[in-house]
């Protein structure tokens, strides 16, 4: 098969769409990560770590179910309002945003992800169908069946970060929540924003930027164990 030798056809900014040129794309990422474009089922990769995060184990799951796996308080497959509510207080939220959290959240995913039609009265999340609860307006690192795309997820940064190219401030981290919203997806729009503004205030570093690694472990659910544990040896001194 011969490579095209056309400018064109492999241009990344077209003259006419000025937002192509404001949010670039990175063309070298084979460089660092073998077939970027390909879905990972089960490891989070970025160009500094190729092979996703080092002693994560990803225990037969897929990404988007690492990453809600940390509320299944008991590793049963389920999780229930109860379990989100212990998994936001580890994380530090105070009480309000934990009522609220774990309310919306069963509220909106507890039905996608049931096996069959009829709800149920303990509005439980099932590990095995959390791809299902998979929203528009978002980054696009997951697919549809919960695998994590690097191309994706490298992208964010090659578009919003403007400041350092490993990290966002909280406007950049705003400006990619706007970027990334669907016409008439207002539900969609909203949930990514709380969402990213959640992660920004636990995960923010001294200096109000919330960096590449810090996001990378939210779509694998490894930094929230490292927030809880932060948040429990803390808790320990204190006593």
């Amino acid at each position: 098969m011969e490579l095209s030798n056309d400018p064109v056809s492999m241009a990344t900014v077209a003259p006419r769409a000025p937002v192509t040129s404001e949010r670039p794309i990175r063309s070298d990422l084979e460089s660092s990560i073998p077939k970027p474009y390909m879905a990972r089922a089960m490891v989070a990769p970025d160009m500094e770590h190729p092979d996703g995060t080092p002693d994560h184990n990803a225990r037969g799951m897929s990404v988007v179910q690492q990453h809600a796996a940390f509320f299944d308080q008991d590793n049963d497959g389920l999780i229930y309002p109860w379990e989100t509510y212990t998994g936001c207080q580890a994380l530090g939220f105070n009480i309000v945003a934990n009522v609220l959290f774990t309310f919306f959240t069963h509220l909106l995913f507890s039905y996608p992800s049931l096996p069959g039609y009829i709800p149920s009265l303990l509005f439980p999340i099932y590990i095995a169908n959390v791809h299902k609860c998979k929203h528009p307006s978002d980054s696009g690192t997951y697919d549809t069946e919960g695998r994590y795309l690097p191309a994706n997820f490298e992208n964010i940064f090659s578009k919003y970060g403007k400041t350092t190219p490993d990290k966002l401030t909280f406007k950049e981290l705003w400006s990619m929540t706007a970027g990334n919203r669907v016409s008439l997806d207002i539900i969609g729009w909203i949930l990514n924003k709380v969402e990213w503004i959640a992660v920004y205030l636990i995960a923010k570093d001294e200096e109000g930027y919330l960096s590449k690694e810090a996001m990378r472990g939210v779509f694998d659910g490894s930094l929230f164990d490292k927030i809880a544990k932060r948040n429990a040896t803390k808790g320990k001194k204190r006593r």
